[in-house]
Parts: C-alpha cells; structure tokens; sequence
C-alpha cells in the first residue's frame, strides 16, 4: 500500500512515513474509531517544520537541513533527543545516512525497519503499532505516542 519515498522525508530528517499522523490518514483512522488528527506530511503539507528560527529554512535555501554549515543546530539537537528517547528513530543519523550513502538507501533501510511482518502494514515510529492491523489495539492504546 505504501511506498517509502523521497517527497516523505522532511528537511529535519523526519520520515513521515512512518509518523503516526500521516498513518492515520493514509489508512483513514479516524473513519475507524480512532481519535487522531491527521497530517499529509510535511513537505505535502507545507508545513513550517523549523522555519521560524531557521533563516536558510524560511528562505528555502536548502532541502535538508545536513546541507546548513550550522548542522546539526541546536533545534534539530532537541528533536533527535526526544526522538531517540521516546520513538526510537533518530533525525541526525537519518540525515547523515542521506548524505553520506543517498536516499534510496536510507528509504531501504527504513522500509525494512517499518513495515510489518503481519500484514506489510507500516509500523508507527510513535509507538511500534502497525496502522494496518492493528487498528483495535490502536483504539485502546494508552498513551497514544509511547510505545
């Protein structure tokens, strides 16, 4: 059902595919019962994603921030922390793997850690539930962004 892609991957290094509220709207969770808002991703959504204190960002000067001579800048220092601790994914290492192998290894890569076993289903980064087959146990999951 759904591909790894490019136009997925945000300039922070943040695969939306795997993003629990891009999830809910590819397979129409909240049709389902489940209480989620759903984003297109940031890129399709053209969504700020840093701008505001990113000057090469609000200017659109690069496409990932690796390409910043500031990189990795406090900001995405924040946001890898809370993604290691609490999602298990890192946006630091996910844009160097960019940068020093390409995006179509990285979209490998995280193809075969997301996709489910079960049901080749996507895994959330947000709390390892596949949106595909595990829609009850999404229902009741408590908290909802923790695995």
């Amino acid at each position: 059902m759904i591909q790894f892609e490019n136009k997925l991957i945000a300039p922070c290094g943040m695969n939306c595919g795997v993003c629990a509220r891009y999830l809910a709207g590819l397979y129409e969770l909240p049709k389902q019962g489940v209480k989620i808002t759903v984003c297109a991703g940031c890129r399709a959504g053209n969504r700020n994603c840093g701008k505001k204190s990113c000057s090469p960002r609000r200017k659109h000067e690069l496409y990932f921030c690796f390409e910043c001579g500031d990189f990795p800048c406090d900001t995405i220092k924040r946001l890898d922390k809370r993604y290691r601790t609490f999602y298990r994914t890192s946006e630091i290492k996910n844009l160097e793997i960019i940068r020093d192998h390409g995006i179509t290894a990285f979209l490998k890569q995280e193809a075969e850690k997301w996709t489910c076993p079960d049901c080749g289903g996507v895994i959330s980064c947000h709390n390892g539930v596949c949106f595909r087959c595990g829609v009850e146990k999404l229902k009741k999951k408590k908290p909802f962004y923790r695995w």
